[in-house]
């Protein structure tokens, strides 16, 4: 018998490069995966190979997190890829023929490809796309053929209020030089954390309590419960994440408070680390917003070296130290254990729950969840108290909103106002109206989980309390759409998105997102079948009561509102010839 010597293949030396720069840690695989991919427009199975071995993880699992995310390619691929938005905003804005556009323009050109992708986060900046992970926008027939040429348009100017706008988070907007933190504390950046910082710890936290600030995410729960949790969870060490995650269509208010006061917000983390007593803090930040990400790293440099993060703050004995972490293009990780697996070097699959993050969360220490806006809401909180910020709304949820308006109204985009406004004043008084020839027909608010509403709902007050009357505010987007859009289409366009980002982890959410969508396909073709209506209901009742996670429990919301106020439009939609929006 003879013996062989068995030959191990030589790691390739970039991989275990990339591998060294995080310390060859199994949490690292979805850095190093966009690293490769970012080089070589794709993954070949001998470099997953090669970044198990690296990082000491199997290779089938390094496979199963490269498949999971968009972003990540496993096949060979041009080198420069368009990927033109197909979420609502853009649909409604005419992307469809944009899309069409692009894709003849690049048809014949050499290493280019065009695909579809599900919302960018650029809503303002509708129909968009994304061109080598750089985010463009707006596209329209006159910049088609120079998308190789001109990366990315002009960013929205919100630096000059509305009338009637109240400002505390976008105060700063236009006067801080969002790339120096020297103008950022000229304008009383980190004030608030030196204020807290003179402070017992669980102090901050009762002032956080004591102001009825809201988590800005949708959910709308109590941020100083959710501190309080995690300060006196009795494990450490203890984590802070910042989820800018952001995925879901019509939100794009997290994008523009990184674009113009990045420090506002890890001020709001390092406050919430020392009320928590953690150290350690990670901002969760979806792969499109490279630019983004890029902007918050060269922040977090300035602030640790300016004294404001890292060892011993400002002489306080307190350590805080802040990393920014890249998605890969998958909306399921805005739910906060999808985003937990994910930072921890997995699929980002949500968790069974309990136990809850503030107990077992990040690495199954305890762990605090909240996403940009709600951050940047502390500093001024700490810094002028719960009581001032109580009294700026008269509404049951005390303080001020993001508001983002998109659709057919004359002056689209975000602004900063106490809760408690009603649709109508949202569109008159903020939006400017409806766009000339345009009459209202219905709109969907609170995001893609919302409500679509008549014009019943016009004068309902908006908050958090409001979604028991039947209009939800969410993360605070409002469409407003006109007599030319069909619900009944508009609908199928929301449900091609939730089918598609569904991470297929529970059947309901997986199977019934893909039946909804047929279902709503033939409706609004003019194919649609006597109980087609009533299936939806049944699909939505089932997705609601048996789904994993809340992306499966939320997409029956906008199906049942939709249902139940334009019955008349599903009903014609399956006697007469559907009806597709004119837009």
């Amino acid at each position: 018998m003879t013996n062989k010597k068995i030959v191990f293949r030589q790691i390739d030396p970039e991989i275990v490069a990339l591998g060294d720069i995080y310390e060859h840690q199994s949490t690292a695989v979805l850095e190093v995966l966009l690293g490769l991919q970012k080089k070589y427009g794709w993954i070949s199975s001998q470099q997953i190979e090669d970044v198990g071995r690296t990082l000491n993880i199997p290779a089938e699992k390094v496979y199963g997190i490269a498949t999971f995310y968009s972003l990540i390619s496993t096949k060979p691929s041009a080198m420069n890829v368009v990927r033109v938005c197909d979420g609502p905003v853009c649909w409604l804005c005419g992307g469809d023929d944009v899309r069409d556009a692009v894709e003849k323009t690049f048809t014949d050109h050499p290493g280019w490809k065009v695909d579809r992708t599900s919302c960018l986060g650029m809503c303002d900046h509708s129909p968009a796309g994304l061109v080598d992970n750089k985010l463009i926008g707006p596209i329209s027939y006159e910049t088609v053929g120079e998308l190789e040429k001109v990366w990315r348009g002009q960013p929205r100017d919100y630096s000059t209020p509305r009338p009637g706008e109240l400002r505390i988070m976008l105060s700063k907007v236009g006067m801080v030089n969002p790339d120096s933190i020297n103008s950022a504390l000229e304008h009383g950046a980190y004030q608030g954390l030196i204020s807290a910082l003179k402070r017992r710890s669980m102090e901050v936290v009762g002032e956080i309590e004591n102001s009825g600030l809201t988590g800005r995410g949708g959910a709308g729960f109590p941020v100083g419960r959710k501190w309080r949790f995690v300060a006196q969870a009795n494990r450490s060490p203890k984590y802070i994440i910042c989820n800018a995650d952001e995925s879901e269509p019509l939100i794009f208010k997290d994008r523009v408070l990184i674009d113009t006061n990045p420090h506002q917000i890890l001020e709001g983390m390092a406050v919430a680390g020392y009320a928590c007593m953690a150290n350690e803090g990670y901002i969760y930040i979806r792969g499109e917003y490279s630019a983004q990400a890029d902007r918050l790293e060269q922040a977090i440099t300035q602030a640790e070296q300016a004294g404001y993060l890292g060892i011993n703050i400002q002489g306080s004995g307190f350590d805080f130290h802040i990393h920014v972490h890249r998605g890969a293009g998958a909306y399921i990780c805005g739910e906060e254990t999808a985003l937990i697996e994910s930072l921890e070097g997995k699929r980002g699959e949500p968790r069974n729950r309990p136990p809850y993050p503030p107990t077992a969360g990040y690495k199954n220490l305890p762990t605090l969840v909240n996403n940009v806006e709600s951050y940047a809401a502390v500093p001024a909180i700490v810094q002028h108290g719960s009581e001032w910020y109580r009294s700026i709304s008269h509404s049951t949820t005390p303080g001020t909103k993001l508001y983002m308006l998109l659709g057919h109204v004359n002056h689209t985009g975000l602004f900063e106002a106490p809760f408690g406004l009603t649709l109508r004043q949202i569109i008159e008084e903020y939006g400017g109206g409806m766009r000339p020839g345009s009459q209202f027909h219905f709109a969907l608010t609170g995001g893609a989980a919302g409500t679509i509403v008549s014009d019943k709902f016009l004068d309902i007050p908006i908050d958090y309390a409001s979604a028991s009357k039947g209009i939800s505010l969410g993360a605070g987007a409002f469409l407003i759409c006109d007599h030319r859009v069909s619900p009944v289409a508009f609908l199928r366009n929301l449900l091609n998105f939730f089918r598609h980002e569904s991470c297929g982890k529970c059947t309901p959410c997986r199977v019934g997102t893909h039946r909804a969508h047929e279902i709503l396909t033939r409706m609004t073709h003019g194919q649609g079948e006597p109980g087609d209506t009533e299936e939806l209901l049944r699909l939505a009742d089932v997705m609601f009561d048996a789904s994993f996670c809340g992306l499966g429990q939320s997409v029956p919301i906008p199906m049942r509102s939709a249902i139940d106020n334009f019955s008349a439009a599903f009903t014609d939609a399956v006697n007469q010839d559907g009806w597709e929006s004119e837009r």
